[in-house]
């Protein structure tokens, strides 16, 4: 249920944001909006307001604005000219198509200031606190435990994970003494430290150094943050987000990130749930995760999509006309065709972890 629950939270403010953005400035530029839709296909609910017919439709994983005149080769009044999109500028009508991207990475920027100015900035604990200890590594047969903290290594004191790790890596492959407080009481324990390839964020190898196998706590501590400082720090938390977005899409394209790691509706609504079992911050920060990720995977340059519109206006505004309708009424053909091949993958992904995790348990 909290799955569920949440699913339907995340996905609707998400999917309203983008299309808000959309409308948003259609109305700026003066284009008349027919619909604004959250889901696709048969309308469940209904209610026109003024020019516009607003919709809650039967398939709920994503939403539309249908604007006046915006269908190719569509006959236009010449009174009524005013009011339709495609007699409305490239630059305008770049921008309204950049709109919905655009209002998800602003969300995103949002939740953080939200989170930070409520909470305040969330920073590591910067201790000696063992948080992980892998399995079959050389910490792990040596005794350290997950909860230890290390008072000191070959005599050294430790008050940091730096000097943690400085001092393992510098170890030469000797063996360590650390002297480690396991709830309240002291205890000497030896390890002989691995050397060990270590990896990024993405699984690659980026070099090697004496390793123990263990790895710092996550714990963190907030502090209070004033307006100005809040705003920074949610704008750098965004573009950290976005950097790590486009960097994991070049990644899966280079077979670095397997294909079998996408997730799709499923996931989401798993991992949403589990959020919202840890707190409403925590769905909170979930939620600016996904709204950078839908605002930039909307950015890919696949018609159908908002990236392949913002790139057939480019051409336009380069050339001086538009591509020709065939053009476009194929580009689209085979942008349905890739979306479509792209949405079963990701639904086979996330059916094919459930039944594993069924027949592993």
């Amino acid at each position: 249920m909290n799955s569920l629950l949440s699913f339907i939270v995340v996905l609707g403010v998400l999917i309203f944001v983008h299309e808000f953005g959309h409308f948003l400035f259609a109305k700026l530029f003066g284009v008349r909006v027919l619909k604004f839709s959250l889901g696709f296909g048969n309308k469940v609910l209904g209610r026109k307001w003024g020019e516009t017919e607003y919709l809650i439709s039967a398939f709920p994983l994503g939403g539309y604005v249908k604007m006046f005149g915006e269908q190719q080769g569509e006959e236009i009044p010449e009174t009524e000219k005013v009011r339709s999109f495609s007699h409305k500028t490239v630059w305008q009508r770049f921008s309204i198509v950049f709109g919905g991207p655009l209002f998800n990475l602003l969300f995103a920027v949002f939740l953080f200031f939200a989170m930070f100015i409520l909470v305040g900035l969330p920073e590591p604990v910067d201790n000696s606190l063992i948080g992980k200890v892998s399995p079959e590594s050389a910490a792990e047969k040596a005794g350290l435990q997950a909860g230890d903290i290390i008072l000191s290594i070959d005599g050294q004191e430790t008050t940091s994970w730096m000097q943690v790790s400085e001092l393992i890596k510098n170890s030469g492959g000797e063996e360590v003494e650390l002297v480690v407080d396991r709830d309240g009481a002291k205890l000497t324990i030896k390890a002989v430290p691995v050397m060990e390839k270590v990896k990024n964020l993405f699984g690659e190898d980026v070099g090697e150094r004496y390793l123990l196998g263990i790895t710092r706590s996550d714990e963190v501590q907030y502090r209070k943050a004033g307006l100005v400082e809040s705003v920074k720090a949610a704008f750098i938390q965004t573009w950290n987000l976005i950097y790590l977005t486009v960097l994991g899409i070049i990644k899966i394209f280079q077979r670095v990130i397997p294909a079998t790691e996408l997730g799709g509706p499923i996931r989401i609504a798993e991992i949403a749930g589990q959020q919202l079992e840890a707190g409403w911050m925590n769905l909170v920060y979930f939620m600016g995760l996904l709204s950078v990720n839908l605002g930039i995977l909307n950015l890919l340059p696949i018609p159908v999509l908002d990236g392949g519109h913002l790139v057939f206006l480019t051409i336009e505004g380069v050339r001086g006309r538009p591509l020709s309708d065939q053009v476009m009424e194929m580009s689209q053909k085979v942008g349905i065709a890739l979306l479509g091949t792209l949405m079963l993958f990701v639904f086979y992904n996330d059916i094919f972890r459930i039944v594993q995790r069924l027949l592993g348990s």
